[in-house]
C-alpha cells in the first residue's frame, strides 16, 4: 500500500503477463459462467488479486468494485465471505474507497454481514468499516446499531473479532456513544433477545 507505482511496476519484472486482459477474462468468465462452483473459484481469485496495489487501476476499470459489492447480499455465505474480503483489500486505495462510500446502499450490505454467524465474514466487515470510516462517512457508518454490533463483539470469543471491535469502539466512538451502546446491548440480553 506504501510503495510507489514505479515500484510496483519494477517488482512486477519485464516478463509479466499482462494483467488487465487475464483480470478482464476472469471477470467475463464470472459473468457469463453458470456454474456456481466457477463463479466461486473466480471471486476467490478476483479476491486474491484485489491484495496487490498493482492491480487496483485495472479492478477499477473492469468494475470488480461494483461486481463484489453485489454479491454480498448472496445467499451463499462463500460468495459473501470472497467478496467482503476483495473488498476489504481494495479499499485500502483511497480513490477504490471513495467508490464504496459512493456506492448507494454500500454501507448497508456492509454493515449487514455483522449479523453473520461466519467469523471470516464478520471479521472482515469490521476490517472493512474501519478502513472506510472518513470524515465524510463516519456518521453513516459510525451509527447507534454499528456501535452495539462492536459492543457485542467487545465480548466475542474470538480475540481477532474482540479486538477489531476494541479498535473500533476506541478510536471512532464517544465513551457516551460506548455507554449507551452497552445499555442497549445489556438491556436486550437481559430480555432474552440476544
Amino acid at each position: 500500500m506504501f510503495s510507489t507505482k514505479e515500484y510496483l511496476k519494477k517488482r512486477t519484472g519485464k516478463n509479466d503477463v499482462n494483467r488487465y486482459d487475464f483480470l478482464k477474462l476472469l471477470v467475463e468468465e464470472f459473468n457469463t459462467t453458470k456454474s456456481q462452483e466457477a463463479k466461486l473459484q473466480v471471486l476467490a481469485n478476483l479476491s486474491n488479486f484485489a491484495y496487490d496495489p498493482i492491480n487496483y487501476e485495472f479492478l477499477r476499470n473492469l468494475s470488480v468494485i461494483d461486481l463484489l459489492m453485489g454479491q454480498l447480499n448472496n445467499e451463499n455465505e462463500e460468495f459473501v465471505e470472497y467478496a467482503l474480503a476483495g473488498i476489504c483489500n481494495l479499499c485500502l486505495d483511497f480513490t477504490n474507497k471513495d467508490h464504496i462510500i459512493d456506492t448507494p446502499g454500500g454501507f448497508k450490505l456492509i454493515i449487514d454481514c455483522l449479523a453473520s454467524t461466519n467469523d471470516e465474514i464478520v471479521i472482515s466487515a469490521i476490517t472493512t468499516l474501519i478502513f472506510l470510516i472518513t470524515p465524510r462517512s463516519k456518521k453513516d457508518i459510525v451509527t447507534p446499531a454499528t456501535i452495539e454490533y462492536m459492543v457485542a463483539f467487545s465480548r466475542n470469543p474470538n480475540t481477532r473479532i474482540q479486538n477489531l471491535a476494541k479498535i473500533f469502539l476506541s478510536d471512532y466512538c464517544s465513551e457516551e456513544e460506548i455507554d449507551q451502546g452497552t445499555k442497549k446491548l445489556n438491556s436486550l440480553c437481559s430480555g432474552g433477545k440476544v
